[in-house]
């Protein structure tokens, strides 16, 4: 696995990521935490060195980041860790709301940093934008905790472009992580422009399109009821049966190549410019070495245009659920 430059201020990661969301909410039933643990390690002795978190991921208690912490332990100069704050969280431990103000960043980065079981945070997102806190307070905060050593790195999350200047004139954003696959493009037009005037990475979540492009699909309403995507647009209706389409054409183009539909779909996150790195998830051994293998893969400029046939713009459908849909300001 080779490594790439996330921005321009020293952050280098393995070029796929693990994202680690799944192992304790969205996707159904989690795993148990040793095997969370176990894949952990393998990740990483297959050369994966870049793992995300996230206070959210434990409904306010800080439990994924646990599991993270727990399992780099023995290796934890080797990895990068990332995690994000900006969420209230009431007495069930689901989100209440939007939460950055600057003490509350304090407070998390705190709970984070206990929870890891280390002395500092390597990239430390904003992971949604909050309406009532300036963005400037914001990078201040992290700015400060950057200071004391506390933080290494400043991102942001599905943050749009005002908001990425705005906060990287205060403490230089070396990440921006969004949602972003050859089913979800909306970045393209106006995001990315902007993370490559400023020198800022990229970081890919979602990029096998909530499982989409794994090939192994079925209609929402066949999901388990705690499964984000029994109520997700893509996975319904007409869309589900357009997108299954797409899916069938990427998996034959794919299996032209000697590959796996995922790894087609991450080589072409990783070909759209050197400092993107996409982060799939998965509670699965199997599907972890065959993310990791995308890196062996090179697309052609051919390879790249009949992708863009099969896919112009992206999926059929919206990507949340009316209501929960993040807002780019």
């Amino acid at each position: 696995m080779q490594h790439r430059s996330l921005g321009t201020h020293g952050l280098v990661v393995s070029e796929i990521g693990l994202g680690t969301m799944g192992f304790t909410m969205a996707y159904g039933p989690g795993a148990d935490r040793d095997e969370n643990i176990a894949l952990i390690h393998h990740a990483r002795d297959i050369g994966v060195t870049f793992f995300d978190t996230a206070e959210l991921y434990g409904l306010g208690k800080h439990l994924n980041e646990q599991i993270v912490g727990e399992a780099v332990a023995p290796f934890r100069d080797e990895v990068v860790i990332a995690t994000k704050f900006g969420f209230s969280f009431g007495a069930d431990g689901r989100p209440s709301g939007a939460n950055s103000k600057p003490e509350h960043i304090r407070e998390v980065a705190e709970a984070s940093l206990r929870a890891l079981g280390t002395d500092v945070i390597d990239v430390f997102y904003q992971h949604r934008v909050d309406p009532d806190v300036p963005i400037e307070d914001v990078a201040g905060a992290v700015k400060g905790l950057i200071d004391e050593g506390k933080v290494k790195y400043f991102g942001l999350s599905e943050a749009g472009p005002e908001t990425i200047r705005k906060a990287n004139a205060v403490q230089p954003v070396s990440v921006l992580q969004t949602e972003y696959s050859i089913f979800e493009r909306e970045v393209e037009q106006d995001v990315l422009p902007v993370v490559e005037e400023l020198g800022i990475g990229f970081v890919a979540y979602s990029p096998l399109g909530r499982g989409f492009l794994t090939g192994d699909v079925k209609p929402a309403e066949e999901w388990d009821a705690t499964d984000f995507r029994r109520n997700n647009p893509r996975w319904q209706g007409e869309n589900y049966t357009r997108n299954k389409q797409i899916i069938d054409e990427l998996s034959a183009f794919a299996a032209t190549k000697g590959i796996t539909t995922p790894q087609l779909a991450l080589a072409w996150l990783l070909a759209q410019a050197d400092d993107f790195v996409p982060i799939p998830g998965t509670r699965s051994t199997t599907r972890l070495e065959e993310n990791a293998g995308a890196a062996d893969v090179v697309l052609t400029p051919e390879d790249l245009a009949r992708i863009q046939e099969i896919v112009p713009n992206g999926a059929y459908g919206a990507r949340y659920a009316e209501g929960n849909v993040p807002v780019w300001v």
